[in-house]
């Protein structure tokens, strides 16, 4: 069993940059079979892991980078991010209580519900983060 990468992009950490890959997400999903629904929960996921990223690595410092790869074996979608801000503390990251009615702070429960598997963890180098997804599609 192969993997394709569908595509690797570099971004600078802007909300208004995910427009861009929301539809490259959705596109490309669809493009290997997954339905518009699948697709459109795809994008969900991948868009909430971007600003977590925005908001919480980089605090909102818009010079900071961001790569991302979309990956297909035939049986799943890998889903790679990548930035290189200060190492996060990854027991901070879980979501919040369902019952604390309030905006925001959502993005890891929608990981959790719509992704099969997830990731995350320091890079090597001891500069930056990375979170992996996988959803299967078959």
């Amino acid at each position: 069993m192969s993997t394709e990468k569908l595509f690797q992009i570099r971004f600078l950490a802007k909300a208004e940059r995910l427009s861009l890959v929301r539809v490259l997400v959705k596109e490309m999903a669809e493009s290997v079979g997954c339905c518009v629904e699948l697709s459109e929960k795809l994008v969900i996921a991948v868009n909430e892991a971007c600003m977590n990223i925005i908001q919480h690595a980089y605090k909102g410092d818009e010079s900071g980078e961001i790569v991302f790869e979309m990956l297909n074996n035939e049986k799943e979608l890998h889903f790679r991010l990548v930035d290189y801000a200060c190492p996060i503390d990854l027991n901070s990251v879980k979501p919040r209580d369902l019952n604390d009615i309030r905006p925001g702070g959502l993005g890891t429960h929608f990981i959790t519900e719509i992704m099969d598997e997830h990731s995350m963890g320091h890079l090597n180098e001891g500069e930056g983060n990375y979170l992996n997804m996988k959803k299967k599609i078959n």
